[in-house]
């Protein structure tokens, strides 16, 4: 991938939902939810302080990470659907 996110901001490509139920019932693609989790692809450098210092991200690439329903902003990136969204809008690593 030839992008790179810049200060805090993350690159987190979906990760999509089981088609069945544990019942075995198939759910359609109108009734699914959207995905909250996603692995990460790529990272900014940090987020700027207000002293100027660089403050590192505490998620790296390849992180399983889980999101807001509602986090980020979908893109396309090399055809794929993905997201980016700050480091604030993850709520933790799976």
């Amino acid at each position: 991938m030839k992008f790179r996110p810049l200060h805090d901001r993350v690159v987190v490509e979906p990760l999509e939902e089981e088609e069945k139920t544990a019942g075995g019932i198939i759910i359609p693609d109108t009734a699914k939810e959207k995905p909250m989790q996603g692995k990460v692809l790529a990272v900014g450098n940090g987020a700027r302080g207000d002293d100027g210092k660089v403050t590192a991200l505490d998620v790296k690439k390849g992180d399983k990470v889980l999101y807001g329903k509602w986090s980020g902003t979908e893109v396309k990136l090399d055809g794929k659907s993905m997201l980016i969204m700050r480091e604030s809008d993850i709520m933790g690593v799976i």
